[in-house]
């Protein structure tokens, strides 16, 4: 009988999805530290929605997509598709449903929690990834838009950007709504393959774009996107007013005059901005740097936005009868922790801890006397936690990069001392253990 060759599992991750190192998880708390300090100033509620979410109450806001349940990670439980969060709005608007005669209104939240995304994943964007969101809830007051933007600047800026490193830039749906009611453009599908159309124009160019409005484009994989079907003289209006420099609807203008009122400064209006989430329904903002982010191969890459948001005053609605209007913002916050250790310079200190080496395992409990002295002084500190010979021992000090070794042998036992090793300098001395911490705290 021939045996089956066992297959192992593969090492590798999935397209998308990243290990997260201790350098980067450190940064990473650090924003979040800092998001938290600006959101606690401006008076927001902190709130937690679960991961998953019944598909219908995602998938029909999904942005990009001809099918309700693409673009997420779902299975059926009982008979219902349920779905990991796409992202942390349409969550929201299902909490301020299910609570809407609790919560105050406005309701200003904000949360912090992983989405997960099933779509081509590129630098720095990831089919999971930890989000940021900002929103009220309840208000037609554009004084809430422009408060958004203002409060993301002094989050960056707590960050370590400055205000040359990044812009607020801002437009609005009715801009482009205007337009479409000029091009006659009327099928609510045509509508929003435009509109997805225009959202690529930083990354692909207007040339490339025009052949998305039109009959169609197939990119450099062979791939083809079905276009919008506009004829020239539609797409040529498009480009013009798309082009045009200076904001006409009121709500950008309204809101202009709010960050004057802040002396908020750092935005710029772009018409070619066309945030795709289809939701949106007045101003609209992106955060864009302004500064060179580099792959794993130190090339500087087209990044595009870390963030961005806008007003959707008809999604509560859609789960009853609610008259709700809202606006918000986000960061995605794995993607701005890598652009931000390109550009600044942390200088993290991580201390690692101080490794009692094991002689012999009958002497554990005097072992576990002097780690209690240590740790009892707040020092970072532990047993050899593997098993092997002191050579082993000290290749995992000095793996782990511990700042010192403490040897407690049978003889140091008997004259109540230690002997302690400086692993940066290999400095070795004998200390009495009444002297340990003080010695200690001399190296790390």
């Amino acid at each position: 009988m021939v045996k089956e060759k066992k297959i192992k599992p593969s090492k590798e991750l999935p397209s998308g999805f990243q290990d997260r190192q201790e350098k980067e998880l450190l940064i990473r708390d650090f924003v979040i530290s800092n998001i938290k300090e600006v959101m606690i100033k401006y008076g927001f509620q902190y709130l937690e929605t679960p991961s998953f979410e019944y598909t219908e109450s995602i998938g029909k806001f999904l942005p990009d997509k001809e099918r309700p349940g693409e673009g997420v990670f779902s299975f059926e439980d009982e008979s219902k598709w349920m779905s990991l969060r796409y992202d942390l709005t349409a969550p929201l608007a299902r909490y301020v449903a299910k609570n809407f005669n609790e919560i105050p209104k406005p309701f200003k939240r904000y949360q912090l929690g992983i989405v997960w995304r099933n779509e081509k994943p590129g630098p720095g964007r990831y089919r999971e990834f930890l989000q940021f969101d900002a929103d009220y809830v309840g208000t037609k007051n554009l004084q809430a838009d422009a408060e958004l933007c203002v409060l993301i600047s002094e989050i960056l800026e707590k960050c370590g950007l400055e205000k040359k490193d990044y812009t607020v830039k801002i437009s609005s749906r009715n801009y482009t709504s205007e337009i479409f009611e000029k091009l006659k453009i009327n099928s609510e599908e045509q509508i929003s393959m435009t509109i997805r159309s225009l959202d690529k124009v930083k990354r692909l160019g207007w040339e490339e774009v025009k052949k998305l409005l039109g009959k169609g484009r197939t990119d450099k994989s062979g791939d083809f996107t079905k276009g919008a079907n506009l004829d020239d003289s539609q797409i040529n209006y498009l480009e013009k007013k798309i082009k045009e420099i200076k904001p006409e609807s009121e709500d950008v203008l309204e809101v202009i005059k709010i960050f004057e009122a802040y002396n908020f400064t750092n935005f710029e209006f772009d018409p070619s901005l066309v945030r795709g989430l289809e939701y949106y329904t007045g101003p609209i903002f992106e955060i864009d740097l302004n500064f060179d982010v580099k792959n794993s191969k130190g090339k500087a890459i087209q990044f595009g936005s870390i963030g961005g948001g806008g007003r959707y005053d008809n999604l509560v609605s859609n789960f009853g009868n609610f008259d709700c209007p809202a606006t918000g913002i986000s960061i995605g916050i794995d993607r701005f922790v890598y652009a931000l250790m390109q550009k600044k310079d942390f200088k993290i200190k991580t201390i690692k801890p101080v490794v009692i080496c094991v002689f012999d395992k009958k002497n554990m409990r005097e072992y576990i006397d002097i780690l209690k002295k240590i740790r009892a002084s707040n020092i970072n500190s532990e047993i050899y936690p593997g098993e092997g010979k002191l050579k082993k021992q000290m290749e995992y000090a000095n793996k782990i990069e511990s700042p010192c070794v403490i040897f407690y042998g049978d003889d140091e036992i008997k004259n109540s001392e230690v002997k302690l090793r400086n692993l940066k300098t290999g400095d070795e001395l004998s200390v009495k253990i009444k002297n340990l911490v003080d010695e200690i705290k001399k190296i790390i």
